[in-house]
């Protein structure tokens, strides 16, 4: 009997058309979803009912316990991408799921943006470009790198390629992690803090964390209030790490200068959200990894590991398979 694959969620299609479509088809029978409908929890569990293996690629399909008890015959979800926070991981090791994912695929790509978005909010160049198109020439005072200190709220692949971009423009590098390795954080070039001496000393803070329910809602009131008014927030991790309510106040009462932003609570950011409404913010809509170098080299790694496990070598595992009895 051929095996089972499907992509439940290839909306907007990444798989689709692309060199690791052929390479997945090769696996077995394959199913690819290019419609929206993933992010409904019914709809998901139609349409991998009876899949053995399932490729997922957008973070709105949400692998709760739920879907993993309606779907008995699953043995594995591949990720394409890093964050695991859309897959329930404990119910996965209760019901022998294994799950894999892509780490560092997109470090280049995401440390690339983080410091784009630094720099488009510190010299506010978005505000800029908007006024020049409309005739204006509102010259003032920006903000530079040099000199400036940034603070990264952890060090994994991603952040340790943000400092030494940060280090080349001039900047001295902070860092915190959960893992407290001083010796590592200082192998990147960062000088080891405690999160509040982080936060308080930063000129710009960057949120390198996974989303768990240790770090939901990580940068809260209390935190945002201990950096200074004249720094600058940016996140391209995940939107729930910080406070939505306590950021939209700090910002609307100056006591932030700003922040630049490409992951957000709710994704498409729905009308009437406050947040594009505010001055001193830039916004990008989750683009941070995609480049095509990006998204053919993830989607082959995902493949890949669908390959490994099958051959009883698993790879990238975030759950790992149930121990033969």
């Amino acid at each position: 009997m051929s095996l089972k694959l499907v992509v439940p969620d290839d909306f907007p299609p990444a798989l689709t058309g692309s060199t690791a479509e052929p390479r997945l088809r090769a696996l077995g029978e394959t199913t690819v979803h290019t419609e929206r409908g993933a992010d409904r929890e019914e709809e998901l569990i139609r349409r991998i009912g009876d899949a053995e293996v399932v490729v997922n690629i957008r973070a709105h399909a949400r692998f709760t316990d739920r879907v993993l008890a309606d779907c008995p015959r699953l043995r594995l979800i591949s990720i394409w991408g890093t964050g695991v926070d859309n897959v329930d991981l404990e119910a996965c090791r209760h019901r022998g799921v294994t799950v894999t994912n892509t780490p560092a695929v997109n470090a280049d790509a995401v440390a690339e943006h983080t410091v784009a978005l630094m720099l488009a909010v510190m010299r506010r160049i978005p505000a800029a470009d908007r006024g020049m198109r409309a005739g204006e020439w509102a010259r003032g005072l920006v903000v530079q790198s040099y000199g400036k200190t940034l603070g990264l709220v952890g060090l994994g692949e991603i952040g340790r390629r943000v400092a030494a971009i940060a280090r080349a423009l001039g900047m001295t590098v902070l860092a915190w992690s959960f893992r407290r390795d001083d010796a590592r954080l200082a192998r990147a070039g960062a000088r080891p803090v405690p999160l509040e001496t982080l936060l308080r000393e930063a000129d710009v803070v960057s949120l390198h964390l996974r989303l768990s329910a240790e770090t939901r809602g990580f940068l809260g009131r209390d935190r945002l209030a201990l950096m200074k008014p004249e720094a600058f927030l940016v996140n391209t991790a995940r939107g729930a790490l910080v406070d939505k309510d306590a950021l939209l106040e700090a910002l609307r009462h100056g006591r932030l200068a700003g922040a630049g932003l490409d992951v957000f609570h709710e994704e498409p950011v729905p009308a009437g959200d406050p947040l594009p409404a505010l001055p001193t913010v830039v916004l990008t809509p989750h683009i941070a990894g995609m480049t095509r170098e990006v998204i053919e080299a993830g989607l082959h790694r995902a493949v890949e590991n669908i390959e490994n496990f099958l051959r009883g070598a698993p790879t990238d595992l975030v759950v790992a398979p149930p121990t033969p009895r």
